[in-house]
């Protein structure tokens, strides 16, 4: 299970809407919300000395770093790959999906915005699934 959850989207509504669906599966204590990716970013850095996993939600398309720019950072930096990434974004270009899969270390998935319960269900449980039982990869929840 992830022992943190990054909401990293510039639209504040946006992580209230993610908390909300964090929440119903009992993992409120766990949630660290960002509109700013550079402090996001910051945070996480000083936050991988664990090896606990960490999921990140993550916005592509934000105006002061994009989500692109933060996985760049990401891997520049040779952040620990306990650190699972799912992108969540309102793009449905192809080009981003294939942008996305240049961080197989970190990118999980790609999926559309709003992230609804049972993509963050699955992908919860895979996690849990990964920790116990081995590495799996979230199928299905690419849309």
């Amino acid at each position: 299970m992830y022992s943190k959850i990054y909401l990293v989207d510039d639209m504040e509504l946006v992580n209230l809407t993610h908390q909300v669906l964090i929440r119903r599966l009992g993992l409120e204590d766990r949630i660290r919300s960002f509109t700013d990716p550079e402090k996001a970013l910051d945070d996480l850095r000083s936050d991988v000395s664990g090896t606990e996993p960490i999921l990140v939600l993550l916005d592509i398309n934000m105006p002061e770093m994009s989500g692109f720019e933060f996985l760049e950072f990401m891997a520049l930096e040779h952040l620990p790959a306990n650190i699972d990434v799912i992108v969540v974004t309102s793009s449905i270009s192809a080009e981003e999906r294939i942008l996305a899969d240049r961080y197989p270390r970190f990118v999980k998935d790609f999926v559309t915005k709003p992230l609804k319960m049972e993509n963050l269900r699955q992908i919860t449980e895979e996690a849990f699934s990964v920790q116990y039982h081995g590495p799996k990869s979230f199928i299905g929840s690419r849309q």
